[in-house]
């Protein structure tokens, strides 16, 4: 039976291309200016469609902390202190604002209603995902919320997950690690957890499937799933 669900953030709750997309070339301008070459050597880097403000497939922005996304980015920029860049961006990102996959509000306090304890394992920074939920006005559903600086690592790495099982005492084999990457399913299946993909971020399915237990279109049908699995 699953008691607990630790949720991804970028593409999971929240639509990736719609929310980071336009975003995204916002930065890149910022950060090159009137340099047209620079800006398109950005966009290569960062795989990343400025004709239509979406990333592709495989885009190291999808599952890479933000502090990766930096160094990135620091190939072309150069002499730009991380720091500074690093500074710029969470404080930009924690501004951004973020569409739902699903109305947020009703979705969680319905899985609270089902006794599920609730998580955040994201990529991004801790900071600007406390704003995103707290905009979202969801983050009191949370019983643990890490990002990459949290203190337990990143994904695909697990220790977001333990960290979650140890601070709530549930077992791995009682928990699902929801998410929109490859990265997000292999911290699940590294953690011993059900994995569930979703299709809300640039993944497709035949990428997630291979480390899914399942993928659906997005984190709205998991209730029916679970019950039609007989796992709630």
């Amino acid at each position: 039976m699953i008691k607990g669900i630790i949720f991804d953030k970028d593409g999971t709750l929240f639509d990736f291309n719609a929310t980071w997309g336009a975003w995204t070339r916002q930065m890149l301008e910022a950060e090159t200016g009137d340099d047209q070459a620079q800006f398109d050597a950005l966009t290569e880097v960062l795989g990343y469609d400025a004709s239509a403000n979406r990333f592709f497939p495989g885009s190291v922005v999808i599952a890479s902390t933000v502090d990766v996304v930096a160094d990135h980015i620091l190939t072309v920029l150069g002499d730009v202190s991380k720091a500074d860049l690093l500074s710029r961006m969470n404080a930009s990102a924690a501004l951004v604002e973020q569409q739902e996959a699903v109305p947020l509000v009703d979705y969680f306090t319905s899985l609270a209603e089902m006794n599920l304890v609730l998580g955040i394992a994201t990529n991004d920074a801790e900071a600007p995902a406390l704003r995103h939920l707290e905009r979202a006005g969801v983050r009191s559903h949370f019983d643990f919320i890490a990002g990459y600086d949290s203190g337990h690592g990143a994904k695909p790495e697990p220790g977001q997950l333990h960290a979650f099982c140890a601070q709530t005492g549930l077992g791995t084999a009682e928990c699902a690690m929801v998410g929109d990457s490859t990265h997000d399913l292999d911290a699940g299946r590294a953690a011993g957890m059900l994995t569930i993909g979703v299709l809300t971020g640039p993944a497709p399915q035949e990428e997630l499937a291979p480390r899914a237990d399942v993928v659906l279109p997005h984190i709205g049908a998991i209730p029916d799933w679970l019950r039609a699995e007989g796992l709630v």
